[in-house]
């Protein structure tokens, strides 16, 4: 369970840790289990430096922070979120639409993906005047819970690559006991708590439809773009909290 704990850090974030894990099923499957906890780790330090700069300036301070959680990760989502549009909105069959997204190369869909994702959360950070701080946490908390669920539950696209490995691990189990305790949590910080969750987890599933119509199942790249698109939705949830509660 350490060693899953440690790989969810290793793999899933840029934190120092230096410690070198098997690539086991047993250590990937915790790992899975884990990605909730890494995410608010990473939103925690994502809300304190945006608490450090925003006293100075507020779109600024917004700006820096979603630099900081794209530093947070390596990027590593938001490649497979480029990917992931570069292959799906070029309209070919499911066989060339792989080949598309394992090119490392961006495309002109990737490159607006990334646009639009990256100003979207800096807009809704800049927007949001109520509960910033929960907004930021749960939002990297909300879109890893619910990317795990698609990793536990939906099929794989392909027998290979990284997202068949964590797919292999079957995870399941433990993901439903993550799910609990999560929702345990977020709900004694405050019961609105549960909105932002149910939209990411709407958004993931929906999501997980189209990427089974367009390839038949779904991929790292395909985990990297819920979990980028995920953190807007949570965030965009809370602003209307924000606004309306």
């Amino acid at each position: 369970m350490i060693n899953g704990l440690i790989l969810a850090f290793e793999f899933f974030s840029r934190l120092p840790v230096k410690k070198n894990v098997d690539f086991t099923k047993e250590n990937i499957s915790y790992s899975v289990f884990f990605m909730p906890l890494v995410g608010l780790t990473l939103g925690l330090i994502s809300a304190i430096f945006f608490n450090l700069i925003v006293q100075y300036d507020r779109l600024i301070a917004s700006f820096l922070t979603v630099a900081i959680m794209m530093i947070l990760t390596g990027g590593l989502h938001i490649d497979g979120l480029s990917d992931t549009f570069d292959g799906f909105l070029s309209n070919r069959n499911k066989e060339k639409t792989i080949e598309i997204m394992k090119d490392s190369r961006i495309g002109t869909f990737g490159t607006i993906a990334i646009i639009f994702v990256v100003l979207g959360k800096i807009l809704l950070i800049y927007r949001i005047t109520k509960n910033i701080n929960a907004a930021i946490i749960f939002s990297m908390g909300n879109s890893r819970l619910a990317t795990s669920m698609n990793i536990a539950h939906k099929k794989c696209a392909k027998n290979e690559g990284l997202g068949f490995l964590f797919y292999n691990s079957k995870p399941s189990n433990k993901v439903i006991v993550s799910t609990a305790v999560y929702v345990l949590f977020i709900l004694i910080e405050n019961i609105y708590n549960i909105i932002p969750l149910l939209a990411t987890v709407l958004f993931n599933l929906t999501f997980a439809k189209w990427a089974d119509r367009k390839i038949g199942g779904i991929t790292g790249d395909i985990n990297g773009a819920t979990i980028e698109l995920g953190e807007m939705i949570s965030l965009l949830a809370y602003w209307g909290i924000s606004q309306w509660i």
